[in-house]
């Protein structure tokens, strides 16, 4: 696909260049006629997997890296292991990741606190600290992680991506409700019958400064979080821009597009049109200065990197 022309603009728009009315904010409208955004002052940097490119990913090391170097909030994948607990972990299976092989979803939380989940990145952060003296480098459950979140030293939020498929379907989002009803990060419960039958747009004043937001790229997946927790901010994930969301569209009670930067390089319009529907943009996986100001010049609401502090560095610059 040809590439559009980057529309010229400031480095950063300030957040009075298009005031939203909160009486419209909060007005029961349709998706297609939610007011544009204003501009954040500076997109919302997210450590991916925490700080994983010099420190082994979803391991504790990763995110408490990521927390002393000062990003925003972390981000991380959840699987659920075959007896019932969520763990951090990207791949279906260990073994990229670790010193064992075999399926989360056939292993049990005992087996996957057995192995490995550090040496394989040899990463600095680790070196000199015995494996009987810290676990940072093992399985990270998603209770601990929240625990991690909760008693950062300043408020870092949390953006938690369900793995489909699974043979656990929706056992995965159902868990994640309850483990965050369990710090007080769910919101108001709801009635999932009440909810199909009445379908809501989702209110954006929440989105901007929710301690946690879930995200996919199974639409799916996100109809059942709005379903159990309607207050809870949903991403819809993206690796390919379907004809039919090219124009900035969302499915309905979803405030956040999730597109992969290749998405942004080939439709460098999309976020604008994602802007005047009235959605936030964060976009995945940003690692090279030239990609960071790229986006930057896009003007998206965040940046989802394996290096928040290469990002926060280059923000600090332009600022």
């Amino acid at each position: 696909m040809q590439n559009e022309a980057v529309p010229p603009r400031e480095r950063l728009r300030s957040p009075q260049t298009r005031p939203t009315p909160a009486s419209l904010v909060r007005a029961r409208i349709s998706e297609r006629t939610r007011p544009p955004l204003p501009r954040v002052e500076r997109p919302l940097v997210v450590a991916h997997r925490g700080s994983s490119f010099d420190v082994a990913e979803h391991t504790l090391a990763a995110y408490k890296a990521a927390i002393e170097r000062g990003a925003d909030a972390l981000e991380c994948d959840v699987r659920l292991t075959s007896d019932g607990h969520l763990v951090c972990v990207h791949d279906r299976t260990v073994n990229r990741t670790s010193d064992g092989r075999g399926a989360v979803s056939a292993m049990d939380l005992k087996r996957l606190e057995s192995l490995d989940f550090a040496s394989w990145k040899s990463d600095a952060y680790l070196a000199g600290v015995a494996p009987d003296e810290d676990n940072d480098g093992r399985v990270l459950t998603f209770e601990r992680l929240l625990g991690l979140v909760r008693d950062a030293p300043r408020p870092v939020r949390l953006l938690v991506e369900t793995k489909h498929p699974t043979r656990y379907a929706g056992l995965v989002e159902i868990e994640v409700v309850k483990a965050l009803q369990r710090f007080g990060w769910a919101g108001k419960l709801a009635d999932p019958e009440e909810e199909r039958q009445r379908p809501r747009p989702f209110d954006q004043a929440r989105a901007k400064d929710a301690p946690v937001t879930v995200m996919s790229f199974a639409p799916l997946a996100l109809r059942r979080i709005r379903l159990l927790a309607p207050e809870l901010p949903t991403v819809l994930l993206t690796e390919w821009l379907l004809p039919g969301r090219r124009d900035g569209s969302l499915p309905v009670g979803v405030p956040i597009s999730g597109p992969g930067l290749h998405i942004l390089r080939a439709n460098p319009g999309y976020v604008d049109r994602a802007h005047e529907r009235g959605s936030f943009v964060y976009v995945w996986t940003v690692d090279e200065p030239e990609d960071i100001d790229y986006v930057l010049r896009l003007g998206v609401d965040a940046i989802i990197s394996n290096r928040p502090e290469m990002v926060l560095s280059r923000l600090a610059e332009v600022r």
